[in-house]
């Protein structure tokens, strides 16, 4: 179920934590084409899973996942600094997968699409 001063809260977390990307760390292995999806934070507050989208290889990717690792007390500082709450969330960084996922069911449907009828009626009877 979701709550709605949760949700407020996540999109605050989203807005920060881009702009913490974006402008402020300055960690080599953060990728440039970095993007965070989606920021849930649990019901008590104390933890915010921050689902992060790099555009690159697997390589970059986790190059870019230990770089916010590493960050991660800067990044709860300026949470803190920022909202006003009676506890920082503790951000958890994560590899968001979804559009990849995405791609690749895709990928199955346009080969099954591009498929004859004979063809397909043929897999069907193996």
């Amino acid at each position: 179920m979701a709550y709605p001063r949760t949700n407020r809260i996540g999109e605050e977390i989203k807005k920060l934590v881009s702009h913490l990307i974006r402008n402020e760390l300055k960690d080599p292995r953060i990728s440039n084409l970095t993007s965070v999806v989606e920021v849930d934070v649990t019901r008590d507050l104390r933890y915010a899973n921050i689902y992060i989208s790099v555009y690159g290889t697997k390589e970059e990717q986790e190059n870019t996942i230990d770089g916010l690792i590493k960050a991660t007390g800067f990044v709860r500082k300026e949470i803190g600094k920022n909202l006003k709450l009676r506890y920082t969330p503790e951000p958890i960084f994560k590899m968001d997968t979804s559009i990849e996922k995405g791609l690749y069911i895709s990928r199955l449907i346009n080969k099954v699409n591009e498929k004859t009828p004979e063809e397909v009626k043929d897999d069907t009877v193996k």
